[in-house]
């Protein structure tokens, strides 16, 4: 038996097609997957009650830039890594000298743009002196009894500079000391990312469409 076979066509430019066709199939399923993977990133960050602010520093790059390819790849990172890896992993968290982590009760309200004060920022902010009351082992405060600070202190109210508000009588608990803080796992973002990266074959398949 003999079969004749003929080729309908300029094989090369065939070849070329399809290679284009590949370039594109690779670049959309990388970039779909990229896209997946940042929307499910961020919708963890804020089930995980830690913000949306955070959540916003998840961010895609996609390369190469412009053109497609057979080796496009997707990245998907955070701005604020230091935050999210420790609840991606869960993590204790000590001092850095050694001492007590201070952590901001009701009263010690926020510095600027929302922010959590640390004892040193609370006694330049109101212009008076926290007080160091041992609890136990594991436990101590710092609280405000309205004592000056020591010093020409002068503090900012009301856009003007003034005098610090003291008073007496009162103890007021502004931060609590601990030795330190053991933060449970609040996400699973690698196990998102194993997830959306088992897709990718099956979306290169269906997005790769010859010309």
């Amino acid at each position: 038996m003999r079969l004749d076979v003929t080729i309908d066509g300029d094989l090369s430019q065939m070849m070329k097609g399809q290679l284009r066709a590949g370039e594109r199939a690779v670049s959309s399923a990388m970039r779909g997957a990229g896209q997946t993977l940042k929307t499910q990133w961020r919708e963890q960050v804020v089930a995980a009650g830690l913000g949306r602010r955070l959540a916003n520093t998840v961010r895609l790059e996609t390369y190469p830039k412009g053109q497609p390819s057979l080796k496009a790849a997707a990245l998907v990172y955070s701005r604020a890594p230091k935050i999210l890896d420790p609840n991606e992993t869960g993590a204790v968290i000590r001092s850095r000298d050694g001492f007590w982590l201070s952590i901001p009760l009701p009263a010690a309200g926020v510095g600027p743009k929302g922010k959590k004060l640390v004892p040193g920022e609370w006694e330049r902010k109101t212009g008076r002196r926290l007080r160091f009351v041992y609890l136990d082992g594991r436990r101590a405060l710092l609280v405000d009894d309205g004592t000056k600070a020591p010093g020409n202190v002068l503090v900012k109210r009301r856009g003007r500079l003034s005098d610090p508000v003291t008073f007496r009588n009162r103890t007021i608990p502004i931060f609590l000391l601990v030795p330190q803080v053991r933060l449970r796992k609040r996400l699973h973002l690698f196990q998102a990312a194993d997830a959306v990266g088992s897709t990718i074959p099956g979306m290169i398949v269906s997005n790769w469409k010859g010309e």
